[in-house]
Order: structure tokens, then sequence, then C-alpha cells
């Protein structure tokens, strides 16, 4: 009598079936892994943009500037303001808002900076410091 030495069809496909689920289970971790990471990237940079506005621009100019640029937030790497897609804050696909109010010309005395986040709802901040 013969003994046949290989696999039969039977375990070849339980063997792809899991596999199959294997990578499928690995490639929807990985995408909520880069998720979250997106998500951290842009709270860090409105985190940033918060600080500058609050700690070196509004010290030295006892108001908020109506628009944020790289030139306006010098003490706030220039990285920060491009979203994760690389769209600079202040473009209208950005995840970056900043929303200035009550201004007069150039100087503002209220503001409101927020991002999209993937995972979560909006991430905002207001103003911390009051211009009378």
């Amino acid at each position: 009598m013969k003994t046949s030495r290989g696999f039969t069809v039977i375990e070849l496909t339980i063997v792809i079936v899991l596999l199959g689920l294997a990578s499928v289970l690995f490639f929807v971790q990985k995408a909520a892994v880069e998720s979250a990471s997106r998500d951290e990237q842009r709270k860090t940079a409105v985190n940033a943009m918060y600080y500058g506005l609050e700690e070196v621009y509004f010290r030295e100019n006892g108001a908020y500037p109506r628009t944020i640029k790289s030139d306006t937030l010098r003490s706030v790497d220039a990285a920060l303001l491009k979203d994760p897609a690389g769209v600079t804050i202040g473009d209208g696909a950005s995840d970056y808002r900043y929303e200035a109010t009550d201004c007069d010309g150039d100087r503002c005395k209220q503001y409101t900076l927020r991002t999209t986040l993937e995972n979560e709802a909006d991430y905002v901040k207001n103003q911390r410091s009051t211009v009378n």
C-alpha cells in the first residue's frame, strides 16, 4: 500500500483562509494605527500654534493676528503649519483652521484654533488671554 505525503485540498483551503483573515486583520489594525498617528500629529501642531500665539505673539503684540503664517508665528516650526496632507493653514482644504474675531485691522481680541480629527470630534483651542 502506497501512502500519500501531500496536503489535502481541505487542509490547503483552511491554511489559505487563515492567512487571508490574518492579513485582513493586519491591514485594518495598520490603518487604525496610522489614523491615530495623524490625529496626534494634528493635536501636536495645534498645541504648538496655540502656545506660539499665547506665549510669544500675544506677549510681544498685546493682541492676536488676523491670520497665521510662518512669518507671523516665527516661534513655531513652519512644518507644523502644514497638516498631514501637506496643506498649509489658511488654505481652504487644510485640516487646520484659525478663526480670528473682534479684529481692528490686523489686531484681534479673540480666536478659535481647530483641527478636524479622523477618530474623534474636532480638537479646539480658544484664546487664553483677554484683550482690553
